[in-house]
């Protein structure tokens, strides 16, 4: 699938080609593409939007998207070059009705179709390590394939951007990459489509995919220690997530494996405390005792005792929630972020 977000000014603007998956769902890398290349079509960007759907192959999702990808990226005849920098270049550039000026793919399997599209700049954006997510979730075969091939892979960017400083850092112990902070905002405006709700009592919620690195085999098996309902939200739109969310009295987070969760930022704007698991990115937004709580990963126990605990003290919740609602407007709004997203495309 091809499609467009523009913008209605009627000026030279910048030409930008996402490629991701797909850029539907609650969470995860595809909504927060679109929700970017919708604020950027807003800002004087001209951004297509390029999508490729899964084969169902037994462990090999994303592989599939990629071998598929690279395919449907070959049959492109698009130019994506801003500047031609000789004649020929410029003649070339001429024959073509449209002109881009980098293509953004927007997880690693996508750089495989990155990598046979033309264009001034290459970026690369991960969230996570994803060696690591294919030895967790895949088969042996993938991840050891994923592990020869990461590095190079990273390579065919121009540069490279994650929303983690964790992930940032591990990249750079690990195999010496530098990559850009680039943190996914959260757009305000979204949460007008959010109706008012009265609370239910004691309600928990998981929002999430069923996914084993998100810990929700975790939260089901303490279910009948907690002293309150538990609600998943693992197939739902956004705005019927988020109406549970809002009604709930603390969000649980359990995962073995993080970068950094949008629904954590979600819960802060939304008012309601968040218990998460001391992972990946989850740090960079959740300070112990100030904007919520932290627990080891994969410890039921400590994981029971602070959901019981926090059910019961409505001051504590009451604090967090003021503390991370203040938080995430201070550092997560399009208005903090806006100026990082477009130097990332006009440097």
């Amino acid at each position: 699938m091809l499609d467009r977000l523009k913008s209605n000014c009627i000026c030279d603007i910048m030409k930008l080609l996402y490629i991701s998956p797909t850029f539907s769902g609650t969470g995860g890398i595809g909504p927060h593409a679109f929700r970017v290349a919708k604020k950027l079509g807003e800002n004087g960007f001209d951004v297509e939007l390029m999508d490729v759907p899964h084969i169902p192959i037994k462990n090999l999702k994303n592989p599939s998207f990629t071998i598929l990808g690279s395919l449907k990226a070959l049959s492109y005849t698009k130019t994506y070059d801003a500047v031609h920098a000789s004649i020929l270049g410029s003649l070339k550039a001429l024959s073509y009705t449209k002109t881009y000026d980098a293509v953004h793919a927007w997880n690693l399997p996508s750089a495989f179709i990155m990598k046979q599209i033309k264009s001034k700049k290459k970026i690369l954006s991960v969230h996570g390590i994803y060696s690591d997510q294919v030895s967790m979730l895949h088969s042996k075969v993938a991840s050891s394939l994923v592990n020869f091939g990461e590095n190079r892979v990273l390579d065919w960017a121009d540069t490279l951007t994650t929303d983690s400083k964790a992930v940032q850092l591990a990249y750079k112990e690990k195999l010496g990459k530098t990559f850009e902070y680039l943190p996914a905002p959260l757009d305000p405006d979204k949460f007008k489509e959010i109706p008012e709700v009265k609370k239910a009592d004691n309600q928990i919620v998981y929002v999430g995919r069923d996914s084993y690195e998100k810990g929700i085999d975790i939260l089901q098996s303490i279910e009948s220690k907690i002293n309150g309902k538990v609600v998943y939200c693992t197939n739902l739109d956004w705005k019927e997530a988020m109406v549970k969310l809002k009604e709930s009295s603390l969000l649980v987070v359990p995962s073995r494996m993080e970068s950094i969760p949008q629904v954590i930022k979600e819960a802060f704007y939304l008012k309601v405390p968040v218990i998460a698991t001391n992972v990946g990115g989850n740090p960079e937004l959740v300070t112990h005792q100030e904007t919520g709580i932290l627990v080891p990963p994969e410890d039921p126990e400590k994981l029971t005792i602070a959901i019981n605990n926090l059910l019961d003290n409505e001051e504590t919740r009451r604090n967090f929630a003021n503390n991370a609602f203040e938080f995430i407007n201070n550092n997560f709004s399009w208005d903090v972020l806006l100026e990082k997203y477009t130097s990332l495309y006009e440097s």
